[in-house]
C-alpha cells in the first residue's frame, strides 16, 4: 500500500484543514493506503487528525510534534508527501522529499509550482493540483494511487526527482549563465 506523509504546520496556510477529511473519506471507500502526519499548530485541526487516527488505527500514523528525527524517517519511508499549502513562497520540503525519492503531491502556488513538474509533463516528478478544494486533493491523492499501481513509471518518476539539483551551486551556475547570455 503507498504510503502518504504530511510534515508541516497543521494551520490554514498549509491546507491541513483538509487532511482529515481526505484521510476519512479515502479510508471510508478504499482501506488500501496509510497515512502519517507529523506536526503541530491549529487545535481544531490536531484534534480531527487525532480522531481519524483513532477511527482508522490500522491506517493512520499522527504525531502531534515538532520531531526533526522523524520528519527525515517520513522523508525516507513515504511514497508520497502531501503539501496542499495555500501560499508557499519557496517551499523547502518537497525538495527534501524529492531527494529521498518521496514524490510530491502540491497545490500549484509559488515555490511549489516552480519546483515540482506533474507527472503528466515530461520530466514530471510529482503530482500538482490548482485549486484549494477537497475534490482536487483528492483528485490528486487519486492520481497519486493510480501512479503507485505502475511500479516502473512511478520509480522512474522517483530516479528523476532523486536527481534534481537545487544546490546553491546549481542556483548560481543559471545566475551566472543569465549574465553571460547578456554579454
Amino acid at each position: 500500500m503507498p504510503l502518504f506523509g504530511f510534515i508541516g504546520r497543521l494551520v490554514l496556510e498549509k491546507g491541513a484543514e483538509f487532511l482529515a477529511g481526505i484521510i476519512d473519506t479515502w479510508l471510508s471507500h478504499h482501506r488500501n493506503a496509510n497515512f502519517i502526519i507529523l506536526g503541530t499548530g491549529d487545535k481544531s485541526i490536531e484534534h480531527s487528525l487525532q480522531s481519524v487516527a483513532h477511527k482508522h488505527a490500522s491506517n493512520v500514523a499522527c504525531m502531534l510534534a515538532y520531531n526533526e528525527a522523524m520528519s527525515h524517517k517520513i522523508y525516507a519511508g513515504a511514497d508520497f508527501l502531501l503539501m496542499p499549502s495555500r501560499v508557499e513562497p519557496c517551499g523547502l520540503n518537497q525538495m527534501f522529499a524529492m531527494r529521498y525519492g518521496t514524490l510530491p503531491i502540491v497545490r500549484s502556488t509559488g515555490g511549489l509550482r516552480d519546483s515540482v513538474r506533474d507527472i503528466s509533463e515530461p520530466g514530471g516528478v510529482g503530482i500538482r493540483f490548482d485549486h484549494m478544494s477537497f475534490d482536487d486533493m483528492m483528485h490528486a491523492v487519486w492520481r497519486a494511487f493510480e501512479l503507485y499501481q505502475h511500479p516502473d513509471y512511478k520509480n522512474k518518476c522517483v530516479k528523476e526527482a532523486m536527481a534534481l539539483d537545487y544546490s546553491w551551486d546549481a542556483s548560481a551556475q543559471k545566475y551566472k549563465d543569465i549574465y553571460q547570455s547578456m554579454h
